[in-house]
């Protein structure tokens, strides 16, 4: 027997792979034939395994390692196993702990068992329990028959899976996997429940596909059993280093009792979208190697109406639902001189039945010269050219080309107190028309003509600074002039130029029609005048920005001075700070437009109110608004790490008529978010008759339960929503 106290003993011992080399460190070490016994403090390294207990026993024989009381394991110092007992076999790669207990360093979830072993990276795991809470008392806990868990993937399965709140249980599943880190792999997400007076009962099981690492998809099939039932999806995919893009689409069918029983105009929902964005497209597709940069960019658009996008989730708090959707597609390419674009838009408006009399943009050519300097930078110039191909399937179609050109002189007086410059500028718009109108106004006929124009602006401006103790102090003033020189045109301008230019026709019925393609503003002979000024703190952070514009024709006498522009951002104190933007028309004695907000930030409370205010001096009609007034507040107060409180209201003042509100709570630990959030939202419809209200008023009562890391939230989604009425 050999006994060696109190010195440190190695024991180095390997079995056929000399790469298995297990290395024992022990205060006391006792050998006695084929057994070695280890005792105070002992530590086994072991490949990528640290363990450490009270005693240890090894069987040269058999291979077999035991340990004994307060046993730990460590793993790249990604987990840790804790037991009373752990046996080890070398050769067959085989261990066994019991009991047992698994902590993730990352994630913070543990695992407690009667017993689990181990092969290779496999853990078996028979019945426990596991938790990202606190072990003592946890809020939440997961109880199973077995488990098992692999390391490289740290995956783990759980079987008959029962979910206990304290001590209550909630939920059962015959299997529930899932993943220890943020690997991207298949399979299902956080589903989402409702409940609701008209729809029944909504569920939307979203699972995730993720073969590959350079695409992944998303299904989201949803059943709202008095409605109906659908199906979304999203492919996302990267096919460069400097590409990628989207393809989202769905399809939802109602049910006939609810389609017949709200009037709706069509019985299924679909629609898709995708997107595609490429800043180096023409070297990656033509195997070129161009200097300058290439781009596009493709967001396409379609359904047959808005309630594609109100069923895509069960919250439409956060959905815009505009009527009009746009589809585009991009195209450019640009050097340190030029910029050569081409632009595809095309409007599809939700409320018409069809689109064939929407003007459409396909495509726009587009070229720029960038400004360019001669006579030692005194000399600026620059050329601008668009042609719009403006069509639509029925009616006027035209192909409208811009041409820009305005040379610039400029120079510096008074020891750089004042800056002058002189600019010509020479514009050129013609129009070239086919198709037949759908409203003939007569004597007024479409012929093709161009519109030519020259103006003259001079311009002086002059900014001087000075420092306080505390502030420094920013003010500039400019001035400018535009003169018009002379103007041509034939064709359509010359016979709409004079109707169309005029205000008051614009509420005319013939307007709508004479001027489609009339897109020009009189240059007037008339000054502006703009006044500017900055406060900055001692700490170069703006305090105050304040702009005043004011515009005088000599052309006009009815209308001599244009709107009278004040913007103002004032940052009161740190946390307090107001904004107001608004518009004086002289001729009205009214403000056409006003708009104010005040934000406030302190003590855990962010609070925002704003209100626009628009007036357009119209009649009012039925088809026409004349007045815009709308409200929009939203507050939310952080208490503390856990709770947090939020709010909003959104009120249209011109029709008295409430557009959303909300009020809720969110609290969070460690382990679990829990919130609660009522809601109201007015969301649009596409009924088959005009007599039938347009928008559903829907009241939600939202309910958000995270149990992390094994849900994590997504946006400002909830788990379980109940729709009080419409």
């Amino acid at each position: 027997m050999l006994k060696l106290l109190p010195l440190l003993l190695l024991l180095f011992f390997s079995t056929l792979n000399a790469a298995d080399k297990v290395v024992i460190y022990a205060t006391n070490l006792d050998s006695n034939g084929t057994i070695v016994e280890a005792s105070g403090g002992v530590s086994v390294a072991y490949k990528d395994y640290l363990l450490s207990a009270q005693r240890a026993t090894y069987n040269r024989q058999s291979g077999d390692l035991e340990l004994y009381e307060n046993i730990r394991v460590n793993n790249n110092g990604k987990y840790k196993i804790l037991g009373k007992y752990a046996k080890l076999n070398i050769a067959k790669k085989e261990r066994s702990f019991r009991p047992f207990y698994m902590l993730d360093n990352d994630s913070q979830v543990w695992m407690s068992a009667d017993e689990g072993a181990t092969k290779d990276q496999d853990i078996q795991i028979s019945s426990g329990v596991v938790s990202g809470c606190n072990p003592v008392d946890p809020l939440w806990t997961m109880e199973f028959s077995s488990s098992d868990y692999h390391a490289k993937t740290k995956w783990v399965n759980l079987y008959n899976a029962r979910l206990y709140i304290y001590d209550i249980p909630v939920f059962y599943t015959p299997y529930f996997g899932y993943s220890l880190d943020t690997t991207r792999r298949t399979g299902l997400l956080t589903p989402s429940l409702g409940l609701s007076d008209s729809e029944g009962f909504y569920i939307q099981q979203p699972f995730y596909i993720a073969e590959q690492n350079w695409w992944d998809l998303e299904l989201l099939p949803q059943i709202r059993t008095n409605r109906g039932s659908g199906i979304y999806q999203t492919f996302r995919f990267v096919d460069s280093k400097s590409s990628g893009g989207e393809f989202r689409a769905g399809y939802f069918k109602e049910k006939d009792a609810y389609f017949s029983k709200n009037n709706l105009q069509n019985q299924s929902h679909y629609g898709f979208n995708f997107k595609y964005d490429n800043n180096d497209f023409i070297n990656q597709w033509f195997h070129e190697n161009y200097s300058g940069q290439s781009g596009i960019y493709v967001d396409i658009n379609h359904m047959n109406d808005v309630d594609y996008i109100n069923l895509t989730t069960n919250d439409n708090t956060n959905q815009a639902t505009s009527t009009q959707i746009l589809s585009r597609v991009n195209l450019f390419y640009n050097t340190n001189k030029n910029y050569f674009g081409s632009y595809f838009k095309y409007y599809e408006d939700l409320t018409l039945p069809t689109n064939d009399e929407t003007l459409q943009k396909l495509p726009t050519l587009h070229y720029h010269h960038y400004l360019n300097t001669m006579l030692k930078d005194h000399m600026l110039y620059s050329l601008d050219a668009q042609s719009n191909n403006i069509y639509r399937k029925n009616g006027k179609k035209v192909i409208q080309t811009d041409i820009n050109l305005p040379v610039a002189l400029q120079t510096a007086l008074f020891d750089e107190y004042l800056n002058v410059s002189y600019q010509a500028n020479l514009y050129l718009q013609h129009s070239s028309f086919s198709g037949t109108p759908t409203v003939i106004a007569e004597p007024f006929s479409y012929k093709t003509g161009y519109f030519a124009r020259n103006y003259h602006t001079l311009s002086a401006s002059t900014q001087l600074t000075k420092g306080y103790e505390k502030y420094t102090h920013v003010i500039g003033l400019a001035m400018s002039y535009n003169q018009s020189s002379w103007e041509t045109k034939s064709g359509y301008y010359q016979d709409v130029s004079d109707y169309c230019s005029e205000p008051q026709n614009q509420s005319d019925a013939e307007y709508q029609t004479r001027c489609e393609f009339y897109h020009l503003s009189n240059i007037e002979n008339a000054a502006k005048v703009d006044l500017i000024q900055y406060l900055y703190d001692e700490d170069q952070h703006e305090v105050l920005f304040h702009r005043l514009s004011q515009r005088i024709s000599y052309s006009n006498s009815q209308q001599r001075y244009g709107e009278l522009e004040n913007e103002l951002d004032y940052k009161i104190t740190s946390y307090l700070s107001i904004y107001n933007n608004m518009f004086y028309n002289y001729d009205q004695n009214r403000f056409s437009k006003i708009f104010n907000k005040l934000s406030v930030s302190k003590y855990g409370v962010t609070f925002a109110a704003s209100h626009l205010f628009k007036d357009n001096f119209l009649p009012q009609t039925a088809e026409n608004e004349r007045y815009t007034s709308y409200l929009t507040t939203n507050l939310k107060y952080i208490y503390s790490s856990h709770y947090s409180y939020n709010a909003t209201y959104n009120y249209d003042l011109q029709t008295q008529e409430k557009k959303s509100a909300s009020i809720g709570f969110m609290y969070k630990k460690r382990c679990w978010d829990f919130g609660i959030k009522y809601a109201e939202n007015n969301r649009p419809v596409l009924t088959n008759t005009s007599t039938t209200k347009s928008s559903v008023y829907d009241k939600y009562v939202y309910l958000t339960i995270v149990l992390k890391p094994f849900m994590k939230p997504r946006g400002d989604s909830s788990l379980i929503s109940y729709k009080l009425a419409d």
